[in-house]
C-alpha cells in the first residue's frame, strides 16, 4: 500500500503543480500552444507507460513479482528526484518518459501479487485496499499546489524521490512470491538445462500467453471496458485542477486539493463498499463482482455528464464525489473480474495489456483535451462524449462470461 501511495503521488504532484512548473519552464511561455504542450508531455507518459506495461506483466509472471515490484519502486523514485531538476520541456518529456518505463512494471505485478495471496471471499477486499492507498496518494498529490508555494515544486519532487529510494531496500526483503504464481521454468524437462532452450523456453511460453488472452472474448471485454471509462479517469486526474482553478477562480493550492481530496475520498469508500458487496455477493453469484462493477459505472456516467456542465463549485464537487463512488465499485473488481477469466500464470500479463490498451487511449485522451482547451470548446462537449463512452461499457461488462474453475 505504501508503493501504491508514492505510484500515484508522483504523478497527481505533476497535475497540481501545473502552473509552477510552466512558470519555471521558459518554454511554454515561448509557445502559442502552451496546454496542448502540456497535453502532449502528460500523453508521452500514458503512451511509455502502456507500452512497457505488457514488459511489465510478462516479467511479473516469468521472473518474479517481488523484485519487479522493488525494482520498479526504486527506478520511478530515482526518477522522481531528477524530475525536480529539468530546466527545459524537452527535459520534462524525457523525465515523464522515463518514469512511464519506471512505473509500468508494478501495478500489474502488484495486483497479481494480491491475487495470488487472496483468493476467495477476500480478493475484492484485498484489491480495494490497495486501490484506496492509491486514492491516499492521489489526495496527497492534490496538496501539491501548496508545496509548490511554500516549499517550491523541485524540492517535492527531490523529497518523494529520495523517500521511495530508501523505502524500496527493506521492501525488496519483506516481500514474497506467492507459489501459485508458477513463474519458474518447468523442470521436468531435461531440454530447460541448456540456456539456449530456455530462452526458446520462455519465447514460446511468452507467445503461447498472448495467444491465449487475444483469443479469450471475455478477456477482449474486459479489456474495452476497462479502456472506456479510463479515459475519462485520466482527464479527471491530469486536468480537474486547472479547469476548477480556471473556471471558479481558484488558487493553484485550493484548485488542486478541490480536484483530488472530494472524490478520492469518495473512492476509498466506493472501494470498501464495493469490495465487500463483491466478495459477500460472490458466494451466492459467480457473476457478483460483474454486477457490483457495473453499479459503479452506473454512477460514473451521470458523474461525468454533471461535471462538464456544473455551473457552480458546489455542483462540480458533488459530482466529483457521485464519480469517486462509482470509481471505487469498478477499480476495485478489475483485477478480480480478470482472475475470473484469466488463469493465474497470465494475470500479471493479462493485467499489463489491459493497462497498454486503457492507458494509450488515456495519453491521447489528454492530448486532445489540451488541443481542445486552446481551441476554447467547451467542456460540456468533451465531457457529454465521456458519459457516452461510460454508457456504452455498461452493456460490455455485462457480456463477460467468468469461469467457475477460476474462483
Amino acid at each position: 500500500m505504501p508503493v501504491a501511495l508514492l505510484n500515484y503521488l508522483d504523478r497527481q504532484m505533476m497535475a497540481s503543480m501545473q502552473k509552477s512548473v510552466m512558470d519555471s519552464i521558459p518554454d511554454f511561455a515561448a509557445s502559442n500552444t502552451p496546454q496542448l504542450m502540456w497535453g502532449t508531455m502528460l500523453g508521452q507518459f500514458k503512451w511509455v507507460y502502456a507500452f512497457f506495461s505488457v514488459l511489465g506483466g510478462l516479467c511479473a509472471d516469468r521472473i518474479s513479482r517481488r523484485w519487479t515490484i522493488a525494482a520498479s519502486l526504486f527506478a520511478w523514485s530515482a526518477i522522481t528526484w531528477w524530475t525536480g531538476q529539468v530546466t527545459s520541456y524537452n527535459e520534462l518529456l524525457w523525465a515523464r518518459s522515463l518514469m512511464g518505463v519506471s512505473e509500468a512494471f508494478y501495478i500489474p505485478a502488484a495486483l497479481a501479487l494480491i491475487a495470488d495471496y487472496h483468493q476467495g471471499s477476500s480478493r475484492s477486499k484485498a484489491v480495494g485496499l490497495h486501490q484506496s492507498a492509491i486514492y491516499l496518494g492521489t489526495i496527497a498529490g492534490g496538496f501539491g499546489g501548496y508545496a509548490a508555494t511554500y516549499l517550491g515544486w523541485r524540492e517535492a519532487f527531490a523529497a518523494c524521490g529520495l523517500f521511495g529510494m530508501l523505502y524500496a531496500l527493506p521492501l525488496a526483503t519483506i516481500l514474497r512470491d506467492h507459489s501459485s504464481a508458477n513463474n519458474d521454468l518447468t523442470t521436468d524437462d531435461p531440454m530447460n538445462t541448456d540456456p539456449a532452450n530456455q530462452s526458446s523456453y520462455k519465447t514460446n511460453q511468452s507467445t503461447h500467453a498472448f495467444s491465449t488472452l487475444l483469443f479469450n472474448p471475455s478477456f477482449l471485454l474486459l479489456v474495452a471496458y476497462f479502456t472506456l471509462p479510463a479515459m475519462a479517469g485520466w482527464v479527471v486526474r491530469d486536468w480537474m485542477p486547472a479547469i476548477l482553478r480556471d473556471r471558479f477562480e481558484l488558487g493553484q493550492g485550493a484548485s488542486g486539493v478541490t480536484a483530488t481530496l472530494y472524490w478520492q475520498l469518495a473512492a476509498i469508500l466506493g472501494a470498501a463498499l464495493g469490495g465487500f458487496l463483491a466478495d459477500r455477493w460472490m458466494a451466492y453469484n459467480i457473476r457478483a463482482r460483474l454486477y457490483v462493477s457495473a453499479l459503479g459505472m452506473a454512477m460514473i456516467a451521470p458523474a461525468i455528464l454533471g461535471i462538464g456542465n456544473a455551473t457552480s463549485l458546489t455542483i462540480a464537487v458533488a459530482c466529483l464525489i457521485l464519480f469517486g463512488l462509482g470509481w471505487g465499485f469498478f477499480d476495485c473488481n478489475n483485477m478480480p473480474i480478470l482472475s475470473q477469466i484469466v488463469e493465474p500464470r497470465l494475470r500479471a500479463t493479462g493485467y499489463g495489456l489491459m493497462n497498454f490498451v486503457s492507458i494509450s487511449f488515456g495519453g491521447f485522451a489528454d492530448k486532445e483535451f489540451g488541443r481542445l482547451r486552446d481551441s476554447n470548446v467547451p467542456l460540456y462537449v468533451s465531457f457529454s462524449i465521456f458519459a457516452l463512452l461510460a454508457l456504452i461499457s455498461i452493456f460490455l461488462v455485462l457480456m463477460i462470461r467468468p469461469k467457475p474453475e477460476l474462483q
